[in-house]
């Protein structure tokens, strides 16, 4: 059956204004800082105060008949790159990322119109523990995102210092092995709640199905749980765990957002 549920964004001028401010303030912040300037940053808060209002009345099933929330490879895209730009907010405070705000403000916008254009399908509940494993499972892919985000600027550092071009700490403002310890802190949290999701998916299933999404999602829970390891037993570091990091999450994309994109886009039919 192909998905006929058409998104909010495109029914009524509120969410519209909605999305038109949010994609406005991503593109201000995706600006050069030289045309930019001090508007980047602010820009970047507008977009996504206004991406997460779209995520509460869209995806979240705010004004739906019935209660449960809008799923498919775009809405869960959209909260996971929310989540990122979330983190780099809380982190700019700190350390700002001029060359990393751009980045984000695109894949925001990116994210913003994709949602829009591929809305999902709005399906109740099956039961009480879903909305904790949808949510459990979309904070993972947050985290995983910031690992992959960070591991990014680890790798771009650690050119930079084998060119002498730069320091590694003035590229990313933070000393090396700070952003080193900081990456695998979001994959040690993003492990321990898709653990927690894969739990609570196995105890709530009433038929198990070794689908796609299954098949993927343990795949990179084992490729994360040999990181972890091979980084505590054998102290991996620099490319070999950072490759191993791009992996797991490659393989936690194609598990939901992937297989997703295949069933709704490609092949124009509704999940089961």
């Amino acid at each position: 059956m192909i998905l006929s549920t058409a998104s909010p964004l495109l029914q009524g001028s509120g969410p519209l204004f909605i999305a038109l401010l949010a994609l406005a303030g991503y593109a201000i912040a995706a600006l050069p800082p030289a045309v930019a300037g001090r508007l980047s940053a602010s820009a970047l808060l507008v977009g996504w105060l206004m991406h997460l209002l779209l995520l509460v009345l869209d995806i979240g099933g705010w004004g739906q008949a019935a209660p449960g929330a809008r799923l498919g490879f775009a809405p869960v895209l959209s909260v996971t790159v929310w989540l990122v730009v979330a983190v780099h907010a809380v982190e700019s405070r700190l350390v700002p990322l001029p060359s990393v705000r751009r980045w984000l403000a695109l894949a925001g916008a990116g994210a913003v119109l994709v949602a829009a254009v591929f809305p999902g399908e709005a399906r109740q509940y099956a039961s009480p523990l879903a909305p904790l494993h949808f949510v459990l499972g979309v904070a993972s892919y947050g985290l995983f995102g910031a690992a992959v985000l960070h591991a990014g600027m680890l790798d771009a550092a650690e050119r930079r210092l084998r060119l002498r071009s730069v320091s590694p700490a003035a590229a990313v403002g933070m000393p090396l092995l700070q952003l080193e310890r900081l990456t695998f802190r979001f994959v040690e949290a993003g492990f321990v709640v898709l653990t927690a999701t894969l739990a609570i998916g196995a105890a709530t299933t009433t038929h198990w199905r070794w689908d796609h999404k299954t098949v993927f999602s343990l795949l990179g829970w084992g490729v994360f749980a040999a990181l972890l390891t091979g980084r505590r037993l054998n102290g991996w570091r620099g490319r070999r765990a950072t490759r191993w990091l791009y992996a797991g999450a490659l393989l936690l994309l194609l598990g939901y957002v992937g297989s997703r994109f295949v069933i709704e886009v490609l092949l124009g039919r509704s999940p089961a």
